[in-house]
């Protein structure tokens, strides 16, 4: 080797031990933590293993911080079974995230809201809070008097403005009906998107790319292009709402809450120096839960035409298939479920590959945050972690 090798070969092997040491320097002694979250419109919501907890931005820039306790539901000890486990996790954790995202629209002044004050308790559980690293300042005494008018007034103000919204505002049943109307709406526009429209297209593919005289490969065929339009409609869908003022905002709160719960991984202090210094895509991401059930659909559907030749002697009409298809989602969300928990907990050759595909897709869902989306990840996550140490995984 000559003195020139030489001298790039120590360059490369310095520059590579830098590295690994700065990575162990900015997260010592990594831990798994159960605790997650969401990126709420102008904030963000933590859930721990005892207090879930969000933070938002009001119109006036301050962090308001609701919290409230993390309600367990009795199921059966079935329910704790894999997979089984996973069904009621992912129904829990999305009605949980619903609702917090309608009360962040609230928050951050997108709808109407009926503010409360520090301490007051709402009729559902949730309960205002003074963020943590806010200092209680006492009024001076010149000023009490004139606070003290300004109040209210502000009430006043306050008071006529409800009683006026709640003569514009729709009764609740109305409200609940919409947003159950909502919700079918949205579920039938996925089953539409996700599993009927890469059906319709397979069969505009020529008879000969759809038809090869072998059962197994016709289904392994049919599956892997389903399985690619369905990838290529997330994608594409994904990269078309990140466009949206709004939701580039959204994707960026997520990017806090990834980096937030990284930094707290890693045993740092929290704060928005340590915080933004830290990896923004996390593999136990809501995308890569996603990404994770599509491909489990792929591998699922592809026995779907073997076994109904077994059974019936001929391929499911579309019609039954997608029947079919909608009665396996509650399997691929629970395999979903559990190999995102897997890839949560564990650091090996195939975690990395499970996850491989959930981290590239949150270059799309993903985005650097601004110091002011990372405060607000802080007083959320601060609310959340135990003292007992009991959110470990």
């Amino acid at each position: 080797m000559t003195p020139k090798a030489e001298t790039e070969s120590q360059k490369g092997k310095k520059k590579k031990e830098t590295k690994i040491l700065k990575e162990k320097e900015l997260c010592p002694a990594r831990k798994k933590t159960s605790i997650g979250g969401q990126a709420l419109m102008e904030g963000i919501m933590m859930r721990g293993p005892k207090m879930t907890a969000m933070a938002v931005r009001d119109p006036q820039g301050n962090i308001v911080v609701e919290e409230r306790e993390t309600k367990g539901v009795k199921r059966p000890k079935i329910c704790r079974l894999p997979i089984i486990r996973g069904i009621f996790g992912y129904i829990d954790s999305m009605t949980v995230g619903y609702k917090c995202l309608m009360r962040s629209a609230e928050l951050a002044g997108l709808e109407d809201a009926v503010e409360k004050k520090n301490g007051a308790e709402r009729d559902d559980g949730w309960t205002r809070v003074t963020p943590d690293d806010t200092p209680a300042e006492a009024p001076k005494e010149a000023d009490k008097v004139e606070q003290s008018e300004k109040e209210e007034k502000e009430e006043k103000e306050e008071k006529e403005e409800k009683e006026e919204k709640e003569e514009k505002k729709l009764p609740q049943w109305v409200m609940s009906a919409m947003m159950a109307l909502s919700v079918v709406l949205s579920l039938a526009l996925a089953i539409g998107i996700f599993i009927v429209v890469p059906m319709l297209l397979f069969r505009l593919l020529p008879d000969g790319a759809r038809n090869t005289g072998s059962p197994a490969l016709d289904s392994l065929i049919k599956s892997a292009f389903e399985g690619v339009i369905k990838i290529a409609l997330l994608v594409a869908y994904m990269g078309a709402i990140s466009l949206m003022k709004d939701i580039r905002r959204t994707f960026m709160y997520h990017g806090a809450e990834h980096k937030t719960i990284f930094c707290y991984e890693a045993g740092l202090p929290l704060t928005v120096e340590n915080v933004r210094k830290q990896r923004r895509f996390h593999p136990r991401c809501g995308t890569s839960f996603l990404i994770l059930m599509l491909i489990v659909s792929i591998f699922t559907s592809f026995f779907i035409d073997p076994i109904s030749i077994a059974i019936g002697g001929s391929v499911l009409p579309t019609a039954l298939r997608v029947v079919v298809k909608l009665a396996l989602v509650p399997l691929i969300v629970g395999l979903g479920y559990e190999l995102i928990k897997l890839a949560g907990r564990h650091d090996n050759l195939f975690t990395k590959i499970i996850s491989a595909p959930g981290m590239w897709l949150q270059h799309v869902t993903v985005f650097e945050p601004t110091d002011d989306m990372i405060e607000c990840a802080i007083a959320a996550v601060k609310r959340v972690i135990p003292d007992d140490g009991s959110d470990k995984w």
